[in-house]
Protein backbone atom coordinates (compact mmCIF):
# COMPACT_ATOMS: atom_id res chain seq x y z
CA UNK A 1 0.00 0.00 0.00
CA UNK A 2 1.34 3.44 -0.89
CA UNK A 3 1.17 6.62 1.11
CA UNK A 4 -0.89 8.21 -1.67
CA UNK A 5 -3.73 5.74 -1.28
CA UNK A 6 -3.90 4.86 2.44
CA UNK A 7 -3.99 6.74 5.73
CA UNK A 8 -0.72 7.14 7.60
CA UNK A 9 -2.23 5.71 10.78
CA UNK A 10 -2.58 1.92 10.71
CA UNK A 11 -5.07 2.23 13.57
CA UNK A 12 -7.40 4.30 11.41
CA UNK A 13 -7.61 1.30 9.04
CA UNK A 14 -7.85 -1.59 11.52
CA UNK A 15 -9.94 -0.06 14.32
CA UNK A 16 -13.69 0.54 14.05
CA UNK A 17 -14.87 4.04 13.15
CA UNK A 18 -15.73 6.42 15.98
CA UNK A 19 -18.58 8.84 16.48
CA UNK A 20 -17.57 12.49 16.92
CA UNK A 21 -19.33 15.71 17.67
CA UNK A 22 -17.54 18.86 16.54
CA UNK A 23 -18.66 22.02 18.31
CA UNK A 24 -18.41 24.87 15.83
CA UNK A 25 -19.42 24.74 12.19
CA UNK A 26 -17.12 27.50 10.92
CA UNK A 27 -14.24 27.00 8.52
CA UNK A 28 -12.02 25.28 11.11
CA UNK A 29 -14.73 23.00 12.48
CA UNK A 30 -15.78 22.08 8.93
CA UNK A 31 -12.16 21.32 7.99
CA UNK A 32 -11.76 19.02 10.99
CA UNK A 33 -15.04 17.32 10.11
CA UNK A 34 -13.75 16.71 6.59
CA UNK A 35 -10.55 15.13 7.95
CA UNK A 36 -12.45 12.81 10.30
CA UNK A 37 -14.93 11.76 7.61
CA UNK A 38 -12.03 11.07 5.26
CA UNK A 39 -11.01 8.35 7.71
CA UNK A 40 -14.52 6.91 7.83
CA UNK A 41 -15.60 8.32 11.19
CA UNK A 42 -19.15 9.53 11.83
CA UNK A 43 -19.28 13.28 12.48
CA UNK A 44 -21.99 15.53 13.91
CA UNK A 45 -21.48 19.26 13.50
CA UNK A 46 -23.08 21.49 16.11
CA UNK A 47 -23.33 25.27 16.34
CA UNK A 48 -25.82 27.82 17.57
CA UNK A 49 -26.08 29.05 14.00
CA UNK A 50 -27.24 25.63 12.78
CA UNK A 51 -29.89 25.56 15.48
CA UNK A 52 -29.52 21.84 16.21
CA UNK A 53 -29.81 20.41 19.71
CA UNK A 54 -26.56 20.15 21.67
CA UNK A 55 -27.99 17.34 23.78
CA UNK A 56 -28.93 15.31 20.70
CA UNK A 57 -25.57 16.06 19.05
CA UNK A 58 -23.52 14.55 21.89
CA UNK A 59 -25.64 11.43 22.37
CA UNK A 60 -23.49 8.30 22.22
CA UNK A 61 -20.35 10.05 20.98
CA UNK A 62 -16.80 8.74 21.48
CA UNK A 63 -15.02 12.10 21.15
CA UNK A 64 -16.04 15.76 21.45
CA UNK A 65 -14.05 18.37 19.53
CA UNK A 66 -14.35 22.08 20.31
CA UNK A 67 -13.56 24.30 17.33
CA UNK A 68 -15.51 27.35 18.46
CA UNK A 69 -14.12 30.86 18.81
CA UNK A 70 -12.57 31.87 22.13
CA UNK A 71 -15.53 33.98 23.20
CA UNK A 72 -17.82 30.97 22.85
CA UNK A 73 -15.73 28.44 24.78
CA UNK A 74 -16.82 29.27 28.33
CA UNK A 75 -20.60 29.52 27.65
CA UNK A 76 -20.59 26.39 25.49
CA UNK A 77 -18.62 24.40 28.06
CA UNK A 78 -21.03 25.53 30.77
CA UNK A 79 -24.00 24.51 28.62
CA UNK A 80 -22.40 21.13 27.99
CA UNK A 81 -21.77 20.68 31.72
CA UNK A 82 -25.51 20.70 32.33
CA UNK A 83 -25.91 17.69 30.02
CA UNK A 84 -24.93 14.05 30.47
CA UNK A 85 -21.74 13.21 28.57
CA UNK A 86 -20.64 9.65 27.91
CA UNK A 87 -18.18 8.92 30.75
CA UNK A 88 -14.49 9.78 30.37
CA UNK A 89 -14.58 10.44 26.61
CA UNK A 90 -11.80 12.73 25.32
CA UNK A 91 -12.62 16.41 24.89
CA UNK A 92 -10.45 17.96 22.19
CA UNK A 93 -9.87 21.71 22.12
CA UNK A 94 -8.82 23.18 18.78
CA UNK A 95 -9.33 26.83 19.76
CA UNK A 96 -6.35 29.22 19.83
CA UNK A 97 -6.89 32.06 22.26
CA UNK A 98 -7.11 33.34 25.84
CA UNK A 99 -10.28 33.92 27.83
CA UNK A 100 -10.65 37.66 28.55
CA UNK A 101 -12.50 37.11 31.84
CA UNK A 102 -10.28 34.50 33.49
CA UNK A 103 -7.12 34.80 31.30
CA UNK A 104 -7.23 30.99 31.05
CA UNK A 105 -6.50 28.96 27.94
CA UNK A 106 -9.31 26.87 26.39
CA UNK A 107 -7.87 23.61 27.78
CA UNK A 108 -7.82 25.09 31.28
CA UNK A 109 -11.48 26.08 30.95
CA UNK A 110 -12.48 22.62 29.74
CA UNK A 111 -10.34 20.92 32.36
CA UNK A 112 -11.90 22.86 35.24
CA UNK A 113 -15.45 22.01 34.14
CA UNK A 114 -14.76 18.40 33.11
CA UNK A 115 -12.11 17.06 35.50
CA UNK A 116 -13.13 13.43 34.85
CA UNK A 117 -12.49 13.71 31.11
CA UNK A 118 -9.09 13.68 29.39
CA UNK A 119 -8.46 17.02 27.67
CA UNK A 120 -6.55 16.95 24.38
CA UNK A 121 -5.13 20.04 22.64
CA UNK A 122 -4.98 20.02 18.83
CA UNK A 123 -2.73 22.70 17.36
CA UNK A 124 -0.33 23.16 14.47
CA UNK A 125 0.37 24.99 11.21
CA UNK A 126 -3.11 24.38 9.87
CA UNK A 127 -4.67 26.92 7.51
CA UNK A 128 -8.27 25.81 7.12
CA UNK A 129 -8.51 26.81 3.46
CA UNK A 130 -5.58 24.57 2.51
CA UNK A 131 -6.89 21.61 4.51
CA UNK A 132 -10.29 21.87 2.82
CA UNK A 133 -8.47 21.73 -0.54
CA UNK A 134 -6.88 18.44 0.51
CA UNK A 135 -3.37 19.87 0.65
CA UNK A 136 -0.91 18.07 2.96
CA UNK A 137 -0.46 19.34 6.52
CA UNK A 138 0.66 18.21 9.96
CA UNK A 139 -0.47 18.92 13.50
CA UNK A 140 0.07 17.98 17.15
CA UNK A 141 -2.37 16.43 19.61
CA UNK A 142 -1.19 16.90 23.18
CA UNK A 143 -2.48 15.60 26.50
CA UNK A 144 -1.29 14.42 29.88
CA UNK A 145 -3.34 11.31 29.02
CA UNK A 146 -1.33 9.74 26.20
CA UNK A 147 -3.99 7.15 25.42
CA UNK A 148 -6.52 9.91 24.82
CA UNK A 149 -4.03 11.68 22.53
CA UNK A 150 -3.59 8.45 20.56
CA UNK A 151 -7.36 8.13 20.11
CA UNK A 152 -7.50 11.64 18.65
CA UNK A 153 -4.42 10.90 16.52
CA UNK A 154 -6.27 7.92 15.04
CA UNK A 155 -9.33 10.03 14.29
CA UNK A 156 -7.51 12.61 12.17
CA UNK A 157 -4.26 11.03 10.87
CA UNK A 158 -4.21 10.19 7.18
CA UNK A 159 -2.03 10.37 4.09
CA UNK A 160 -2.83 14.09 3.84
CA UNK A 161 -2.80 15.03 7.53
CA UNK A 162 0.15 13.92 9.65
CA UNK A 163 -0.65 13.89 13.37
CA UNK A 164 2.01 13.79 16.10
CA UNK A 165 1.37 13.24 19.82
CA UNK A 166 2.81 15.27 22.69
CA UNK A 167 2.67 15.17 26.48
CA UNK A 168 2.84 18.99 26.73
CA UNK A 169 -0.69 20.36 26.24
CA UNK A 170 0.13 23.77 27.73
CA UNK A 171 3.15 24.37 25.47
CA UNK A 172 1.25 23.08 22.45
CA UNK A 173 -1.71 25.34 23.17
CA UNK A 174 0.35 28.44 23.96
CA UNK A 175 2.42 28.05 20.80
CA UNK A 176 -0.72 28.21 18.68
CA UNK A 177 -2.12 31.06 20.74
CA UNK A 178 0.90 33.36 21.05
CA UNK A 179 1.86 33.15 17.38
CA UNK A 180 -1.37 34.99 16.50
CA UNK A 181 0.03 38.09 18.21
CA UNK A 182 3.27 37.73 16.26
CA UNK A 183 1.32 37.26 13.01
CA UNK A 184 -0.13 40.74 13.46
CA UNK A 185 3.41 42.11 13.82
CA UNK A 186 4.50 40.17 10.73
CA UNK A 187 1.63 41.62 8.74
CA UNK A 188 2.73 45.11 9.78
CA UNK A 189 6.29 44.30 8.70
CA UNK A 190 5.17 43.18 5.24
CA UNK A 191 2.61 45.96 4.93
CA UNK A 192 5.32 48.55 5.56
CA UNK A 193 7.58 46.71 3.06
CA UNK A 194 10.45 46.54 5.53
CA UNK A 195 12.11 43.66 3.70
CA UNK A 196 13.26 40.12 4.37
CA UNK A 197 16.06 41.07 6.77
CA UNK A 198 13.66 42.89 9.08
CA UNK A 199 11.08 40.12 9.01
CA UNK A 200 13.65 37.43 9.73
CA UNK A 201 14.88 39.43 12.71
CA UNK A 202 11.30 39.94 13.91
CA UNK A 203 10.37 36.25 13.75
CA UNK A 204 13.59 35.12 15.41
CA UNK A 205 13.15 37.50 18.32
CA UNK A 206 9.44 36.67 18.44
CA UNK A 207 10.24 32.98 18.94
CA UNK A 208 12.41 33.93 21.91
CA UNK A 209 9.53 35.98 23.31
CA UNK A 210 7.07 33.12 22.81
CA UNK A 211 9.38 30.71 24.64
CA UNK A 212 9.85 33.18 27.50
CA UNK A 213 6.10 33.55 27.96
CA UNK A 214 5.24 29.92 27.30
CA UNK A 215 7.75 28.38 29.68
CA UNK A 216 6.79 30.85 32.41
CA UNK A 217 3.20 29.68 32.06
CA UNK A 218 4.08 25.98 32.16
CA UNK A 219 5.04 24.91 28.63
CA UNK A 220 8.22 23.04 27.72
CA UNK A 221 10.93 24.84 25.74
CA UNK A 222 11.28 22.11 23.12
CA UNK A 223 7.57 22.28 22.26
CA UNK A 224 7.98 25.81 20.89
CA UNK A 225 10.54 24.58 18.35
CA UNK A 226 8.00 22.11 16.97
CA UNK A 227 4.94 22.22 14.76
CA UNK A 228 2.68 23.95 17.26
CA UNK A 229 5.24 26.66 17.97
CA UNK A 230 7.76 27.60 15.29
CA UNK A 231 5.85 25.68 12.61
CA UNK A 232 2.57 27.44 13.28
CA UNK A 233 4.31 30.81 13.57
CA UNK A 234 6.02 30.46 10.18
CA UNK A 235 2.74 29.51 8.52
CA UNK A 236 0.65 32.24 10.08
CA UNK A 237 3.26 34.97 9.64
CA UNK A 238 3.76 34.28 5.93
CA UNK A 239 0.30 33.75 4.49
CA UNK A 240 -2.44 36.10 3.42
CA UNK A 241 -4.82 33.29 4.38
CA UNK A 242 -4.06 34.16 8.00
CA UNK A 243 -6.62 36.54 9.46
CA UNK A 244 -4.17 37.87 12.05
CA UNK A 245 -1.54 38.56 9.39
CA UNK A 246 -4.16 40.47 7.42
CA UNK A 247 -5.00 42.56 10.49
CA UNK A 248 -1.37 43.68 10.73
CA UNK A 249 -1.10 44.28 6.99
CA UNK A 250 -4.25 46.40 7.03
CA UNK A 251 -2.98 48.46 9.96
CA UNK A 252 0.25 49.11 8.06
CA UNK A 253 -1.86 50.40 5.15
CA UNK A 254 -3.48 52.91 7.51
CA UNK A 255 -6.86 51.21 7.82
CA UNK A 256 -8.71 51.50 11.14
CA UNK A 257 -8.88 48.23 13.09
CA UNK A 258 -12.67 48.28 13.07
CA UNK A 259 -12.72 48.47 9.27
CA UNK A 260 -10.24 45.60 8.94
CA UNK A 261 -12.28 43.34 11.21
CA UNK A 262 -15.45 44.18 9.30
CA UNK A 263 -13.76 43.34 6.00
CA UNK A 264 -12.50 40.03 7.39
CA UNK A 265 -16.05 39.05 8.31
CA UNK A 266 -14.70 36.54 10.83
CA UNK A 267 -12.76 36.36 14.07
CA UNK A 268 -9.08 37.30 14.27
CA UNK A 269 -8.20 35.74 17.63
CA UNK A 270 -4.89 37.60 17.85
CA UNK A 271 -6.65 40.88 18.68
CA UNK A 272 -8.26 39.55 21.85
CA UNK A 273 -5.22 37.41 22.65
CA UNK A 274 -2.93 40.45 22.58
CA UNK A 275 -5.05 42.32 25.12
CA UNK A 276 -5.25 39.34 27.48
CA UNK A 277 -1.58 38.51 27.02
CA UNK A 278 -0.48 41.97 28.11
CA UNK A 279 -2.67 41.65 31.20
CA UNK A 280 -0.92 38.35 32.01
CA UNK A 281 2.53 39.79 31.23
CA UNK A 282 1.99 42.72 33.58
CA UNK A 283 0.69 40.44 36.32
CA UNK A 284 3.52 37.92 35.95
CA UNK A 285 6.18 40.53 35.09
CA UNK A 286 7.16 38.83 31.82
CA UNK A 287 9.06 41.03 29.31
CA UNK A 288 7.11 41.11 26.02
CA UNK A 289 8.57 43.90 23.84
CA UNK A 290 7.05 42.74 20.54
CA UNK A 291 3.64 41.92 21.97
CA UNK A 292 3.62 45.26 23.81
CA UNK A 293 4.07 47.17 20.56
CA UNK A 294 1.27 45.13 18.97
CA UNK A 295 -0.94 45.93 21.96
CA UNK A 296 -0.29 49.66 21.66
CA UNK A 297 -0.95 49.52 17.93
CA UNK A 298 -4.27 47.69 18.35
CA UNK A 299 -5.35 50.14 21.03
CA UNK A 300 -4.61 53.26 18.95
CA UNK A 301 -1.68 54.32 21.15
CA UNK A 302 1.01 54.16 18.46
CA UNK A 303 1.42 54.09 14.67
CA UNK A 304 2.94 51.13 12.82
CA UNK A 305 6.01 53.23 12.01
CA UNK A 306 6.48 54.22 15.68
CA UNK A 307 6.12 50.59 16.76
CA UNK A 308 8.99 49.61 14.46
CA UNK A 309 11.10 52.51 15.70
CA UNK A 310 10.49 51.52 19.32
CA UNK A 311 11.71 47.98 18.68
CA UNK A 312 14.79 49.16 16.79
CA UNK A 313 15.72 51.63 19.53
CA UNK A 314 15.72 49.15 22.42
CA UNK A 315 18.86 48.95 24.58
CA UNK A 316 21.76 47.03 23.08
CA UNK A 317 22.43 43.63 24.69
CA UNK A 318 23.76 40.12 23.95
CA UNK A 319 21.53 38.00 21.72
CA UNK A 320 21.39 35.07 24.19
Amino acid sequence: MTQDSTPLSDASVSDPPLKLTILGAGVWGSALAQLARYNGHQVNLWSRRLGNSLEDSIHGVDVIVSAISMRGVAPTAQQLQSLTLPPKIPIVTATKGLDPDSTHTPSQLWGMLFPQHPIVVLSGPNLSAEIVQGLPAATVVASTDLEAAKIVQRVFASNRFRVYTSSDPMGTELGGTLKNVIAIAAGVCDGLKLGTNAKSALLTRALTEMIRIGTHLGGKTETFFGLSGLGDMLTTCNSSLSRNYRVGYGLAEGKPLEQILTELGTTAEGVNTTNVLIEIAHREQIPTPISWQVYQLLNHQITPQKAVEALMERDLKPEI
